[in-house]
């Protein structure tokens, strides 16, 4: 209810407004102000009246002392790194820019770096790096254009939309047939397939 209808509401019942619903009401007598000649509830004499109270809040924002006796080592340890990597959970691949997902990819299959300068063309050649990419012709589909495109689902259910998945799967294919992403760029080079 909005303010201004549980006041109305409020003096209608306190005024004993509401009745029977075929009655006639009538609001202006219920919504005088009435003067009061009563002064014991003025501020000032409620003020005087009143018991000092204790902030509880106060006492939530006193420093405290560490109760503890002793610090856990092991924890002030943990808590005192440096250096180090920062562990925030898992990073979602699929959300990033294919060629990215592949670059962050490439240690898990051994491969360094540069590898990248083969399998940038490579792919490109194929399916422009887009993971919707379909080859009407023969069927071959994603990133990797895979032949038949249900290969990919070794690497994963979700290889008709993923890129990250697409991408294990051309990685694993790459490794396992020639070597290297830039093997296979070489065999493409000379064949115009891989």
């Amino acid at each position: 209810m909005t303010g201004l209808a549980a006041a109305a509401t409020g003096v209608a019942v306190a005024t004993g407004v509401i009745q029977s619903p075929n009655a006639a009401v009538s609001f202006a007598d219920s919504l005088s102000p009435v003067a009061s000649t009563d002064h014991s509830d003025s501020p000032a004499t409620d003020v005087q009246n009143r018991t000092p109270v204790i902030s509880r809040s106060a006492a939530r924002t006193a420093p405290t002392n560490d109760r503890r006796t002793q610090r856990d080592p092991a924890k002030a340890a943990a808590l005192g790194l440096t250096s180090g990597p920062a562990v925030s959970g898992q990073e979602n691949l699929s959300a990033q820019d294919p060629q990215a997902i592949a670059e962050a990819l490439l240690p898990k299959y051994g491969f360094d770096g540069s590898q990248m300068s083969c399998l940038i063309p490579l792919w490109m050649g194929e399916s422009g790096w887009r993971w919707n990419a379909e080859n009407a012709s023969s069927g071959a589909y994603g990133i990797p254009q895979a032949l038949p495109g249900t290969k990919m689902a070794s690497a994963g259910a979700d290889w008709r939309t993923n890129p990250a998945t697409q991408i294990e799967w051309g990685l694993t294919y790459i490794r396992d047939s020639y070597g290297t992403p830039c093997g296979a760029w070489g065999f493409k080079q000379s064949h115009g397939w891989y």
